[in-house]
């Protein structure tokens, strides 16, 4: 029996790539909570009879690379969070 491709593959791997890439923008989150979701069933599949599936290799890595970059976006939005925090406290320490 032939091996078939796992579904969405290419595309967990594009949308992977692009969250790490436009990790710090709106676009970045998107990209990587639509590349885990698309990647579920692909991992579902694979994991109950490996033999059937190929390229799993390009599902798992676009899947890690979607966490990234969904890391990414978080970590940016707490820097800006904090470095906002600390310019308004110094702006209100130089108002008095």
């Amino acid at each position: 029996m032939e091996r078939q491709s796992l579904p969405n593959a290419t595309a967990v791997l594009v949308l992977g790539i692009c969250s790490i890439v436009l990790g710090c923008a709106f676009v970045g989150i998107i990209c990587g909570i639509i590349g885990i979701a698309l990647s579920v069933n692909g991992r579902r599949m694979y994991k109950i009879d490996p033999t059937l599936y190929d390229n799993y290799g390009s599902l798992n890595a676009g899947f890690i690379m979607s966490i990234i970059g969904v890391c990414l976006w978080g970590l940016y939005y707490v820097y800006i969070l904090i470095v906002g925090a600390s310019f308004l406290s110094m702006w209100s320490s130089l108002q008095h």
